[in-house]
This record gives structure tokens, sequence and C-alpha cells, in this order.
């Protein structure tokens, strides 16, 4: 008698079934042992339906898919929020603004009002000081300062965060008697300050506070203090800072410009420290994404159109140059070759090309080039100085690869 296979054997009546070849893909033998399974049942360690019965098919498959969603819903909509979450959004929102109200409020009333002296006079101290400005704060009175010296560093005030735990244990170096402080506390009583206001006050430095407590230790030590105004914490409970922090982040702003007009920060300055990102790059003069000179296509109006071809051609940028001795005469493009197409090869540079193109000068923006390339729909404009003289030329492709927009 032939003896049955081993396969066949396995398939017999009273013998276990068959177990499923292994397909290579991690878990899929295990997927195939829980095949019978009821759905729903738990499999190893995971709380969701058995895999479906072909584990080397329907298993792979069913994650090819993705999860079902239901009709009606995309996955990026997921279910409808409760609408009771809006509202205490839009509560929030309406207690800060009504806080930045009342700021705006006291400065309206002119200098004969506490708070707009003071403000002034802050405005003036961080102005006029020799050294830096000072910021310090703890907790979400911390996270707020950090932003205001980034401010103020960035609009032309050099300025930097000094956490007041670690100023306790040595970074009090850091503060000189040239220096200037701003400490923020909305209790006006933050134990982790006092290092710094006693070394403020035995040094003479001058130190300004922001709080919300009149009668409060860093208000009597502050000259001057500038007091927030009276308005509820936004959250449920009342306690979490939320409206006096908005306030800080406004009036520190607010005193950031304000510093900044009175130096007369221009946006040439504000370019230089912000080399890079989008704000870098809007920023860009154009002097620093020209091209200029082996790199610029340049030829005399006497030039051979032949040659001016070469030189359009070998430079790559579309567009050549006709100077005459340093300044611009004019510029020949691919329009003005289809312009002149009969004859062109007997003709001069100079008499093919546009007279008085648009220009730029090397201290303007790039995102100024960039737009008056794309309202005349050319590609390339000429640097030039006051005189005429060429200095450069600048693409549309350098703008955009510079993130110019």
């Amino acid at each position: 008698m032939t003896k049955p296979s081993r396969r066949a054997a396995r398939s017999a009546p009273g013998q276990p079934a068959a177990r499923p070849r292994s397909s290579g893909v991690p878990g899929v033998a295990a997927a195939g042992r829980a095949a019978q399974w009821p759905r729903g049942a738990h499999v190893s360690g995971l709380d969701h339906p058995a895999p479906p019965t072909d584990p080397r098919r329907g298993y792979r498959a069913k994650f090819r898919r993705g999860p079902e969603v239901p009709q009606g819903l995309t996955q990026a909509e997921g279910p409808v929020p409760d609408l009771d979450s809006v509202r205490v959004g839009q509560g929030v929102l309406r207690a800060e603004v009504q806080g930045l109200s009342l700021i705006d409020a006291a400065l309206s009333e002119g200098l004969a009002a506490p708070f707009a002296r003071a403000f002034a006079r802050a405005v003036d101290a961080i102005r006029t000081a020799r050294g830096r400005l000072i910021v310090s704060g703890m907790g979400k009175s911390g996270h707020v300062g950090r932003k205001i010296a980034a401010t103020f560093a960035s609009t032309g005030t050099p300025a930097q965060f000094v956490h007041p735990a670690e100023a306790s244990h040595g970074d009090l170096g850091m503060i000189t008697s040239a220096d200037i402080c701003l400490l923020l506390s909305a209790s006006g009583e933050t134990k982790e300050l006092a290092d710094v206001i006693a070394h403020a006050r035995r040094h003479a430095i001058a130190l300004i506070g922001i709080s919300r407590v009149a009668d409060s230790t860093l208000m009597r030590q502050s000259d001057p203090g500038l007091l927030l105004p009276d308005a509820p914490e936004a959250c449920a409970i009342g306690l979490a800072p939320t409206t006096s922090t908005t306030m800080m982040m406004a009036l520190g702003d607010a005193l950031a410009v304000a510093v900044m007009q009175a130096r007369g920060f221009s946006r040439e300055g504000f370019a230089a420290f912000h080399p890079g990102g989008t704000l870098g790059a809007q920023l860009a003069p154009v002097r620093a994404l020209m091209h200029d000179g082996d790199a610029l296509p340049v030829v005399t109006p006497d030039t051979p159109m032949g040659e001016a071809l070469i030189e359009m051609s070998r430079k790559g940028f579309g567009v050549v140059a006709v100077v005459a001795g340093d300044r611009l005469a004019g510029v020949v493009t691919d329009g003005d070759l289809r312009r002149n197409l009969d004859g062109l090869m007997a003709r001069t540079a100079g008499a093919v090309a546009t007279p008085n193109p648009q220009t730029i000068g090397p201290d303007a923006l790039a995102s100024e080039a960039l737009g008056i390339m794309t309202a005349r729909r050319i590609t390339s404009l000429m640097v030039v100085d006051g005189g005429g003289t060429l200095l450069g030329l600048i693409h549309l492709h350098d703008c955009l690869r510079a993130g110019v927009a």
C-alpha cells in the first residue's frame, strides 16, 4: 500500500489541521493559528478582531485597504466635535481681549495717567541704557519673558533672558551695572526673583517691573513699575495664567516696538538681524542675490549679433546687456531676437537692443525685484547704480531659490 504524503497525513481525519507555510511576513504564522478564532477575540495582546481566514492574502490586504471610515465622514474630519468646547474657546478669547482693552484704555489717558507715564519712562530707560536689557521671570511669566527678550533683540535692542533660579546660583554675574532689568511676576512676590531684585538694588541697576499687584515687593522695588489691569484669568477656576500672560506678552511687544521706533530702527537693520528663513528672504537686498563680474552677459553696441548670441547662450540668462563704456545702453532679449529675425546676423547688438530697459538698484529689496519681474512678465533685471553704471543682474530663479515671495 502506498504511503500517504506528509501533507495528506496531516489532513487525515483525527489529525491536526495543516499549519500554513510561513509567508515571510512577521506575525502571519501566528495569524494563521488564530484564523479560526471567533471574530473580536483577543489575539496576541491586541484588542482587535482576528485576521481573516487566509493569513497570506487577507491579512496583508486588510492593512493595504486601511481602516473603514463611516459613510459621510472622512478620516480627517472624524466625529462631530462638541459645540460647548467652541463656546469655551470663544469665552477665553473674549476675556483676554477685555484685558488688552483695559491696557489700551490706560494708555489712551495720556501722560497724565500713571500707567501711561510709567510706560513712557520704561521706553526711555530701555532706549538710553548703556548695556543690555535683562529679562527675567519664573514659570509662565518666564516663558513670556523669553519671547519678550527675543523680540527686543531682533528689533535692535540687545536683550537676554536670565532664569531667576539660575541667577541665584551664579548667573547674577551676567547682570552688570550698565544693564537694565525687566522683571515679570503676576503676583509680584515670586521668591526666585528676590536675589535678582537684591542684586539690582546693590549695584544701582535700573529695574522695571510688570505685575498685577500694586502693593507687592516687585512693584515697590521697581522704577518704573507697570501695573497690569485687574482682569480675571480666562480659565474656569480663575487660576491658570491666561489673561495675565497675554497682557504681559502684549505689553512687552508694545515696549519693544516703541523702543524700536524711538531708535529709528530701519528695515535694513531688521534684515541684518534676520538673515535666515522667510523674513530673511523678504528683506534680502538685491546685491545679495545678483550676478556680477565674469558671470554677467555683456557686449558693446558694435558687437555683431552672432557674437552677442554666443555670449547670451554661454552665460545662460536668456538676455545680454549692451554696455557703452560702463553705462547700460540696452538689453537684447529673446523677444528682441524674434522681432528682428530678418537679417538678424547682419546687424549689431546696439541696433537690435531695447534701449532704456527696466533696472533696479543694488540696495533695493529682492522682493521688490521679484514684484517688478512678475508685473512686467520678464525673467531678469539689470542692476545699476545711480549713474547708470551696470553692476549686476538678478534673475527670477535667484529670487525663487532664495525663498523670496
